[in-house]
This record gives C-alpha cells, structure tokens and sequence, in this order.
C-alpha cells in the first residue's frame, strides 16, 4: 500500500492529515481515488488509512511496529561526490535511527557554509524516500556535519560506540555481541571516510569509549562499510528475524 507521513488533526485523535508535499504526491501524482488504502506514518507509528481528497484521514487500526529494538546511530565520514546518498538511502533501509556526517582528517569532501544547506535538504529527502519505501515506522534525522570532537562528546549516550577499522585487532561483530553482559538499546557505528582514520583520531574515540572492531580481511568502501555493519548487527540481535520466531 502507498505509504504517507502524516500529523494527526488538531482536537481529532482519529483523524490525520498529509502536508502540501505529501497530498500533491498522493492526489496529483499517484492519482489515489477517495476510500483507496493507505498506510500512514505518525510519530513514530504505522496505521491503516483510506484516501481522502478533503484532507482528513481516518485512522482505521494500527499496523505492527517495523522498527528494531536497538537504536542505530551511523557516524559516518563524509565521502567523494555523490556517495553519501547512497549511504543515507541504504543504511535507512537497514535500520539506521540517525546518520551523521563526520568530518574526518582525511576526508576529501568539504561541506562549505554556502552549499550545506543545500546537500542537508538532498539527503533529508532521500532519507524520507527511502523510509517510505522500506516500510520504516520512523524517518531517520540527518544532521550537518561535526568534528570527530564533537562526535566523541556524544558517545556517552550511547550503550556502545563500535569502529569499524582496517587497523583494528578487537573483536568483529559476532565476538562481540557474544561477549555482552546486557543487551544494548543504542549502538553508535563510526566509518571513516575512504583515506581512513587517522592513529590519533582512533586514539581520541578510544578514550571516549570507543571500540575498534573489524569487519573481517576484507576492506570495504567507505559507502558499504557501515551498511555491512549495521546489517551484521541488525541479525546478530534478532532484529531481522519474522514476527513469528
């Protein structure tokens, strides 16, 4: 069923509405006809709906939860050219809660104060898509980039903070996971961008609680690196499991 963000109408509990964007897609673009099925997306909920031409969606029943029980925050370095769409697009689809730029010793590419505005909106958008299209219950948030500074100061609201490094002789995911005393609730993933991560950039996380793990013999892309980690994670926790099991 075509899926819509959605608010729900001032003193209407039972009634939502799409903003100009979302009814222009569904009316003018996708044509939807009155009392057509609809899934609707309200803070952080799916609920059944039926197309309204007026604006004023029913909400019919609520739908199960897709989203996992363990929040994943991707850091991830900014990369060459256009490589971060596909990073916000695929790694939304895997699970990811939030992705945040880093800026990186080594990364090539700059987000300047004219055009960061600007490439903000383009990866919002396409994370909106891609949390349509992939059934998500909630739209991850995009932030404008920080220094691997900042990035360490908001490692203590996280559970566990996991780098996935070249250079590192820690455990890999499974060992990992296997090795928890409790299950964690957020996991921060940091990817470096496609020059890595400086020894003192590895050190600096380290003593923020970061953790260097590896991903196998294998060097990955910086644009696959953390869409393999976030899937490992997403299976070792049960996450990709069905309902049933």
């Amino acid at each position: 069923m075509p899926r819509f963000f959605a608010s729900l109408l001032p003193g209407e509990p039972a009634l939502a509405f799409l903003d100009e964007g979302e009814m222009h897609h569904a009316r003018d673009v996708m044509r939807l006809r009155e009392g057509e099925e609809v899934v609707l997306m309200i803070d952080g909920r799916l609920y059944a709906s039926a197309f309204s031409p007026l604006n004023r969606f029913p909400l019919l029943r609520a739908l199960p939860d897709t989203e996992a029980d363990i929040r994943f925050t991707l850091f991830q370095g900014i990369p060459k050219g256009d490589k971060m769409d596909m990073v916000c697009q695929k790694c939304t689809e895997a699970g990811a809660a939030d992705i945040r730029p880093v800026a990186f010793e080594r990364c090539v590419s700059v987000w300047g104060a004219k055009d960061a505005a600007r490439k903000l909106d383009r990866l919002t958008r396409i994370v909106r898509e891609a949390a349509k299209q992939s059934g998500r219950s909630l739209c991850p948030s995009v932030s404008l980039p920080v220094t691997p500074s900042e990035m360490c100061l908001s490692f203590g609201g996280f559970d566990a903070v996991l780098i996935p490094w070249e250079g590192a002789d820690g455990p890999g995911p499974l060992a990992w996971w296997h090795s928890l005393e409790k299950r964690p609730r957020s996991v921060a993933v940091v990817i470096g961008p496609e020059g890595g991560i400086t020894g003192g950039e590895i050190a600096l996380m380290k003593a923020h609680g970061g953790l260097p793990v590896t991903l196998g013999p294998r060097i990955l892309r910086t644009e696959t690196a953390g869409l393999c980690a976030i899937t490992a994670l997403m299976a070792l926790s049960g996450n990709m499991e069905g309902a049933e099991n």
